[in-house]
């Protein structure tokens, strides 16, 4: 559709918000760029190659309890009615015991550990209550770990506990996939970034995407403002072509200054313009060079809605990054939520624990249109009604996003 034709159409036919999500990760790519990243910087970040054990855990025989270390075959019979006694030494052999601790080495000899509260200890001499197994209270080599084993196959997320156990098998760095690259384009000749004169607004869509972009597992390039203009739009497009997705944010629209997908239709092909949900539905869609392009709207709640909604996947992908659900809170509604068929609508809500059984409620926040951006960041989440659904009543049991999460 040309430019002229979609402003004079409006937003008649909109596509469906996962129809939409659908063709923009069609057209992202996971990359294959990596790297070696030190253990400690590793925290989050997707092993881009399978990972081995260089070396067991443990590498050697342990003991399990603090007692002696004897060989099993020397407490035989022992009780307490007839205990065995051993000479304490150093060394383990016929008759002998070596005190050891939880952790230390297994003497040479030795082939198990009599629990401390089993012994009693005179001069050089220990008095043994109990007989113990081959190998028993002792953790042979390889016990946790052996030495080759597989432990991550790649694109697994590492975690805290995962560092532990790689740093343990004696790895120092991982290899991992980059994090993937997204270039945050501002766009409008009102914006400014301090000090607005009347009609000018405060930037604050590119830097809030930005600050999404690195929870999410991406590196934002934040660019200056770009004004409504063709051409320098266009070649803050195509100059940032080198990134993984090129977001830009306001002139996503159909008015005399939406000028975006039309500099986007010029140098590649929009996908999607207009999508049924509530707030943000002129968002629009691309693909310049085969680098995705999200044209987010101005209005800063609709600007989030979208983030959430196409560029946190599409920047997922992008990276290998794991694709998950946010978490809710079921809650009871407490006004009327109205919605409108045939479009997914966001609405703000504030969480509230009530009553004597804490009952967790939410109320809709006062102030719902799209651009007052203290509705998003004063709530604490939003209720998702499906298209095929008519709003909600005030006492039905709600499903709260928490649109804020990071994994």
């Amino acid at each position: 559709m040309s430019n002229e034709s979609r402003k004079s159409a409006g937003f008649k036919d909109r596509t469906p918000v996962t129809a939409a999500r659908e063709t923009l990760l069609d057209a992202v790519s996971p990359h294959e760029r990596t790297e070696r990243v030190p253990l400690r910087d590793a925290d989050e970040r997707v092993v881009a190659r399978e990972i081995t054990a260089e070396r067991a855990v443990p590498h050697y025989r342990r003991a399990a309890m603090d007692g002696f270390a004897v060989r099993a075959e020397d407490t035989f019979g022992a009780s307490q009615r007839s205990p065995a006694s051993l000479r304490v030494d150093e060394a383990v052999t016929t008759g002998t015991a070596a005190r050891v601790h939880t952790g230390s080495e297994l003497p040479e000899g030795a082939d198990a550990v009599v629990m401390v509260e089993e012994t009693e200890v005179a001069g050089d001499t220990v008095t043994v209550f109990d007989a113990v197994a081959g190998g028993e209270n002792v953790a042979p080599v390889g016990e946790d770990v052996a030495e080759g084993q597989t432990l991550y196959e790649a694109g697994h997320r590492l975690r805290p506990s995962d560092l532990g156990l790689l740093k343990s098998v004696g790895n120092d760095t991982i290899e991992v996939y980059e994090q993937p690259t997204v270039s945050v384009i501002p766009t409008g000749e009102e914006l400014v970034q301090d000090d607005p004169a009347p009609g000018e607004v405060i930037e604050t869509n590119g830097q809030t995407v930005t600050q999404y972009v690195e929870r999410w597992g991406g590196t934002a390039t934040y660019r200056d403002i770009v004004t409504d203009d063709v051409d320098a739009l266009r070649a803050a497009i195509s100059d940032d072509l080198d990134h993984d997705i090129v977001v830009t944010t306001g002139g996503s629209s159909v008015g005399e200054r939406d000028l975006l997908p039309e500099v986007v239709d010029g140098i590649g092909e929009v996908l999607v313009h207009g999508v049924a949900l509530k707030p943000g539905h002129p968002v629009a869609l691309g693909v310049v060079e085969e680098t995705p392009i999200l044209m987010l709207p101005g209005y800063p709640v609709a600007c989030i809605v979208n983030a959430v909604q196409f560029l946190r996947p599409a920047l997922r992908q992008a990276g290998h990054l794991p694709s998950t659900a946010p978490p809710t809170t079921e809650a009871e509604l407490t006004r009327k939520i109205a919605s409108e068929p045939g479009t997914r609508t966001y609405a703000r809500v504030e969480l509230h624990d009530e009553g004597v059984d804490e009952q967790t409620t939410a109320t809709p926040t006062r102030a719902s249109g799209s651009g007052v951006l203290s509705s998003v960041a004063l709530a604490d989440g939003w209720v998702v009604v499906p298209e095929s659904v008519e709003g909600y009543d005030a006492g039905d049991t709600v499903a709260v996003e928490d649109w804020e999460w990071s994994q």
